[in-house]
């Protein structure tokens, strides 16, 4: 590991020693897969209203990890995992720029709750239907299936992802642009951003406000494969469950179990 940091370090410092501006990917790097046709490009292009100049980066954007078991390409292709890792890392720092220069009156606390609104997997999820982008993702049959009935994680990854291959394809100026106009114009929907929807927060909050302590949250069941996992969580109150919810990833469910341990105890009668 230090090896690696070191070489990582060396490269960095190279780059910034550099009076150039330095592309640091090369074609290699994102291989065509071919289900992007003239005409779908063309449709992309509409839809998220930008110009694509390197069709290979959108296709890996929207390459789900679960169709890789069937691609049938000759070259190896990969999923856009590390392009959700780029883009999330992009948007949160671009919409942390304009809440800091916007919000100036507003605590550190209040910008971090209002940038995880604005971020987060539901309001992406909420952006890319909006769009129209879930046509546009490719999957596995069974993967298909669960996008089909409702699972956001996979259309919040792939608008992460397409946010990396406009600033992989533009630069940062024209990726602030697409953010704003494409992005954060469907998400900003001000009593769906103001509604606090931390329930995990909410429902600490309340157990504390009236001496039941701090809940916990335990994993009953985990169930399907690999790229298409649903956990049921439990919400523990003193020994005792409260809520249960299911999720693609621990996070939402917890979520989910908070909720309905936060409704309960909101609305049950005094003893």
């Amino acid at each position: 590991m230090l090896g690696v940091i070191q070489n990582l370090r060396n490269k960095i410092l190279k780059l910034a020693s550099s009076d150039k501006r330095v592309r640091l990917w090369d074609e290699a790097m994102f291989p065509e897969v071919g289900f992007l046709t003239s005409e779908k490009v063309s449709d992309l292009e509409s839809i998220l209203n930008i110009s694509i100049r390197n069709k290979s980066l959108y296709e890996q954007a929207l390459t789900h990890r679960s169709y890789l078991q069937i691609a049938e390409t000759e070259t190896k292709i990969s999923s856009n995992e590390r392009m959700e890792f780029l883009g999330d890392a992009i948007l949160g720092m671009i919409v942390a720029e304009y809440l800091f220069y916007l919000h100036s009156d507003v605590s550190e606390g209040e910008l971090t709750k209002l940038r995880s609104r604005l971020v987060n997997k539901q309001s992406l999820a909420y952006c890319a239907e909006k769009l129209g982008l879930k046509p546009f993702i490719v999957v596995s049959a069974s993967a298909g299936k669960s996008l089909k009935s409702g699972n956001k994680s996979i259309v919040a990854d792939a608008m992460e992802a397409v946010i990396a291959a406009v600033f992989l394809d533009h630069g940062i100026e024209y990726c602030k642009k697409f953010i704003v106009e494409s992005v954060l114009s469907n998400i900003m929907d001000e009593k769906r951003l103001m509604k606090d929807s931390n329930y995990k927060s909410l429902l600490l909050e309340l157990t504390q406000s009236v001496g039941m302590g701090i809940p916990t949250y335990e994993v009953v069941q985990t169930e399907g494969p690999d790229h298409d996992r649903i956990f049921t969580i439990e919400a523990h109150l003193q020994g005792k469950s409260y809520g249960v919810g299911k999720g693609s990833n621990k996070k939402s469910a917890e979520q989910n179990a908070a909720r309905e341990a936060y409704h309960f105890l909101q609305h049950k009668s005094p003893s």
